[in-house]
């Protein structure tokens, strides 16, 4: 089998074949959310959810149609043992020996690069968490999605919620913008994004070193989806710190969905409500900008006790669960080659 790498952004043949393959996996690897529109898969193989730009690697023998294919991040600043892959085998291709390739060929990719570990991630009780277990792969955290239904809301919780909030938050004030960071709040968002360093995280990785630059970096892949994507933050009044975050992204060719990003509040400023005020002006924010929203979709680690109180008295419901898997590359390197 073939599997050569391809710029996503330049090779339209070969991105549609992923995509046609992504689309036929969807109903069952991820049935509960809608699958990504063209757009917003591009910038997902073209970016990642991260600055770590991925590679693309394509298998077939026709350009125009994907017995499968991967993507693999390989971090710069942090975790230089690890190599995160996403191997993506349509329904009709499975059990064939083509995501066992995939990974083989991914694992000489992370070996060339002097990782040692793979990792990834699968809906429980799918296809991928039952190839993880067949490879022996190590479980880490579990990761629980929720779903918000905005309508099924009951009437006042919002209002309640938000007045229980500013009472705590007195001496901050709220900002929003729409879009990608503005150049002013470039090295305040860092600093917030920095505070999910002490969330729960898989003990394997390291947390994150955030500055200006990741930020506007990270930036990209927003631009290049077309996602409307809105922030909310938390400010100390009279001063330009940064105290809490949330963002949220509507893809326009999917207006019913919104899902959410980053949330979190730095060290010195927690115990003042600032995650769930953050969160309710969001929903303010969306229920003007966005009429068509019906959905929010969240996911934290299980271990994440206070984001998930926050989730639950809005409203949010469990969705479903994904464990992130982890592989030693040499075990990789070791399995069988299909005759």
């Amino acid at each position: 089998m073939r599997i050569e790498r391809f710029d996503p952004e330049a090779d339209p043949g070969r991105l549609r074949a992923c995509y046609e393959a992504y689309l036929g996996s969807a109903p069952v690897d991820d049935p509960h959310c809608p699958p990504l529109s063209l757009r917003t898969f591009t910038g997902w193989l073209a970016c990642g959810w991260t600055e770590d730009h991925p590679e693309v690697w394509f298998a077939g023998e026709s350009p125009v149609q994907a017995d499968g294919c991967y993507t693999i991040a390989m971090p710069l600043r942090e975790d230089p043992h690890l190599a995160y892959v996403h191997p993506l085998v349509p329904p009709a291709r499975r059990r064939a020996g083509i995501g066992t390739a995939l990974l083989r060929h991914a694992a000489a990719r992370a070996a060339a690069m002097g990782r040692t570990t793979l990792a990834g991630d699968a809906r429980d009780g799918t296809a991928g968490e039952a190839f993880a277990r067949a490879l022996g792969a190590r479980r880490g955290i579990t990761e629980v999605r929720r779903l918000l239904d905005l309508a099924a809301i009951p009437a006042g919780t919002l209002a309640r919620l938000r007045a229980e909030a500013h009472r705590a938050a007195r001496g901050y004030r709220v900002l929003s913008w729409e879009g990608t960071v503005p150049e002013e709040h470039l090295a305040q968002v860092a600093v917030v994004s920095a505070a999910l360093g002490d969330a729960p995280h898989d003990p394997t990785r390291q947390a994150q070193v955030w500055d200006a630059g990741r930020v506007r970096a990270g930036q990209r892949r927003i631009e290049l989806q077309g996602q409307r994507y809105y922030s909310v933050a938390a400010q100390c009044a009279g001063r330009a710190e940064l105290a809490g975050l949330t963002q949220l992204g509507v893809d326009p060719e999917i207006p019913e969905w919104g899902f959410q990003e980053l949330t979190a509040v730095t060290r010195p400023h927690r115990g003042h409500r600032l995650g769930l005020l953050v969160k309710v002006i969001m929903l303010d924010l969306l229920a003007e900008r966005e009429p068509r929203l019906r959905w929010v979709v969240t996911g934290n680690a299980d271990s994440n006790s206070h984001m998930v109180a926050i989730n639950t008295q809005l409203g949010f419901q469990v969705l479903d669960r994904w464990a992130f898997w982890h592989l030693n590359v040499a075990d990789v390197l070791a399995l069988p080659q299909a005759p």
